[in-house]
């Protein structure tokens, strides 16, 4: 059996990932990203203010490593969110809410101890394709 190809999918208008990491890859008919902050990626910085404020700017991140691998929130199938608080839960819900349509993805919510750069919220996902990516791609 042979292993499908996988394809790097790589966007300025996401924040630039760690050496370690891709911002995101296709295997198959799936697009998967790594775990997003609320990077602002003009600035390189976390956002300031609300958890919402930080969650609205990691959905756009994920939507961005998305498209760039011809996928979208809109063909999400399963979100994964990270929570150093699990009283944040439902202001994370609130966000999250006005960027999915129903069908809603798949999703798990896990409380951890923290998460890199201070952050409160790590959100992850994987989408369908549905049409051509938009950004940088080579096959690894």
């Amino acid at each position: 059996m042979s292993n499908p190809a996988r394809i790097l999918v790589s966007t300025k208008d996401a924040p630039v990932p760690l050496p370690v990491l891709s911002q995101g890859l296709v295997v198959g008919d799936v697009v998967y990203t790594s775990g997003q902050l609320g990077i602002d990626p003009t600035t390189g910085k976390i956002v300031e203010g609300t958890i919402q404020d930080r969650t609205r700017q990691i959905l756009r991140n994920l939507n961005a490593v998305l498209e760039a691998g011809g996928s979208s929130l809109h063909d999400a199938i399963k979100v994964n969110i990270f929570l150093t608080d699990m009283a944040d839960f439902s202001a994370v819900n609130e966000v999250y809410a006005t960027f999915f349509s129903d069908p809603k993805p798949v999703r798990t919510c896990i409380a951890v101890k923290s998460l890199p750069l201070g952050s409160d919220v790590e959100i992850e996902c994987s989408g369908l394709v549905t049409k051509p990516g938009n950004g940088r791609s080579s096959r690894l």
